[in-house]
Order: structure tokens, then C-alpha cells, then sequence
């Protein structure tokens, strides 16, 4: 679902309870973010809120707590972002089939939901500079064992969350109206598929489904890793195509926060040190 960040290692240690990214038309909820905010300009005058679009179902990235909190790597990430850059932010949980057309219509003002910049999005919307590289990875249910690479997922059933580079990886490979291809609106639910039996195995942004298959062991599943097959994606922040200034305060915090070592601690936080 998404483009951009450091390339994680299939060992991290991550710490959410795994919900991955393409929601369904359910109620959005605000909830605030748990890293600190900007306070008001010395001058006195408020700093103008933003509201940002996440669909927070896409551990570590952005997911819900038992109480309904918005949190994860990138809602810290943008937290100390909008901190920096002069401005506030409001996380709306907001489903990803549709996320686009929400920033395009004004009802969201940025998104940040682990997506992957892409010469196609970047068309209809313009992204922040990139703050995450990521890898597709193959997961593979429990006694599969002739899956070494992506080109041995030809006479396989796959997984994928609707939408996402994942699919978009995978109708390459076996073809876009291939019945083999089984989509679903969140990763979570792909990885539940293969978790019953569904399907052979899923593929998807290698954060999510590392941090699944740790967080979920007693299923048997394991990862596949493919560097030749899959190339580096990045994330990037998501603004209106055209809105220059609120793009120009992203940029500027995402430098500083970068520049000042915030950034890493964050990274470490979910990750484990680079």
C-alpha cells in the first residue's frame, strides 16, 4: 500500500500488535497523537491545524490502542514533523480505499499512512521529501517450503491488500485477473488468509509483515526475502497537488527532525538501531 523508508531487517523487534493498512468504510475517529506538539508562537497567535489523514490498521505504522488512540511510527514521525515546521496536527483514522480523494477534495489536509511515492501517484498528489525505504516480502504459510523467491509464487495463491505496490507486484507477476490473486482491504486480513490456509502465501510491505508473523507465532508462518525481485519503495507524506506552502513546513520539519537526531530515536523505537 504504501512507498518509502530505511529497509528493514526480517529480525527487528517491533512492539504493536499487528493490524496492517487498506480499511473499510467504517466510522473515522480522531484520536490525538501521543508524541508532543507544537506549542503557540511566541507572537500569541495559534498554530494552524492540520488534519491528517491515516488508515490505522497498518502496525507499526499507524494503528489503534485498546482505547481508540491513533499511534505508530508515522504518526510520531509527523508529530515531531508538524513540531518543528510550525504547525499542529490532527489524526483522523480514515480508510484507505478512497484516502486519496480525501486530500484531493479538502477534507483531508495531509495523509500519512505508509505510502509509497509512486511516478503514478505523484500525478494526482504531491509527496513529502521521502522519510521511510521499504522492500515487498513474501510471507509463506506454515509447510510451505518450495518458496526461495517471487518467481516460485507462479502456481501459488497470493495474498495481497487491495491497491497496494504489493498487488501491484504480484499482477505482474501472474497476471492481473489471475484467480490465484486473493485481495483484501486491510493486510491483516491477507495474513489471516494464509493463517487458515487460504492461500499459499501473501506479499506485502516487508514492516507489516515482519511485524505480523513475530507477533504471531503459533501460526508457523516465515518470511521470504527477495531483494533481486523486489527494488527499495519509499514513503512519503501526502499533500494536495499544488499546496506548496503546507509541502514546504513538511519538508522543513522532516530536515530538521532528521538533522537533530529525532528521527533516529523514533526509528530505534520501532525498529531497533539502523
Amino acid at each position: 500500500m504504501k512507498q518509502t523508508r530505511r529497509t528493514l531487517l526480517a529480525g527487528m523487534l517491533l512492539s504493536a500488535f499487528a493490524l496492517a493498512g487498506c480499511g473499510q468504510k467504517a466510522p473515522e475517529t480522531a484520536a490525538p497523537s501521543s508524541a508532543p506538539q507544537a506549542e503557540a508562537s511566541s507572537a500569541g497567535g495559534d498554530l494552524k491545524e492540520y488534519v491528517v489523514g491515516t488508515d490505522a490498521s497498518y502496525a507499526p505504522f499507524e494503528f489503534q490502542t485498546d482505547t481508540g488512540e491513533i499511534v505508530g511510527f508515522d504518526i510520531e514521525v509527523l508529530s515531531a514533523v508538524a513540531a518543528k515546521g510550525g504547525f499542529k496536527v490532527k489524526f483522523v483514522n480514515t480508510p484507505w480505499e478512497g484516502m486519496f480523494a480525501t486530500v484531493d477534495q479538502g477534507d483531508r489536509d495531509i495523509l500519512a499512512s505508509a505510502i509509497t511515492i509512486t511516478d503514478e501517484r505523484k500525478q494526482s498528489m504531491d509527496f513529502s521529501d521521502p522519510y521511510f525505504e521499504a522492500r515487498q516480502l513474501i510471507a509463506v504459510a506454515k509447510g510451505v517450503s518450495d518458496v526461495k523467491s517471487f518467481q516460485d509464487l507462479k502456481n501459488k495463491k497470493v495474498a495481497v491488500q487491495t491497491g497496494t505496490t504489493g498487488d501491484e507486484v504480484v499482477q505482474k507477476l501472474l497476471g492481473k485477473t489471475n484467480p490465484n490473486i486473493k485481495r483484501f482491504e486491510n493486510m491483516p486480513l491477507a495474513l489471516k488468509e494464509l493463517e487458515t490456509g487460504g492461500v499459499d502465501a501473501a506479499v506485502g510491505d516487508n514492516g507489516v509483515v515482519v511485524n505480523y508473523v513475530k507477533n504471531n507465532p503459533q501460526h508457523g508462518m516465515t518470511t521470504v526475502e527477495d531483494t533481486k525481485s523486489f527494488a527499495p519503495e519509499y514513503y512519503g507524506f501526502v499533500v494536495k497537488k499544488g499546496n506548496v506552502e503546507l509541502l514546504g513546513k513538511v519538508n522543513e520539519g522532516l530536515k530538521a527532525i532528521k538533522a537533530d537526531g529525532t528521527y533516529d530515536q523514533i526509528f530505534n523505537k520501532y525498529f531497533g538501531a539502523k
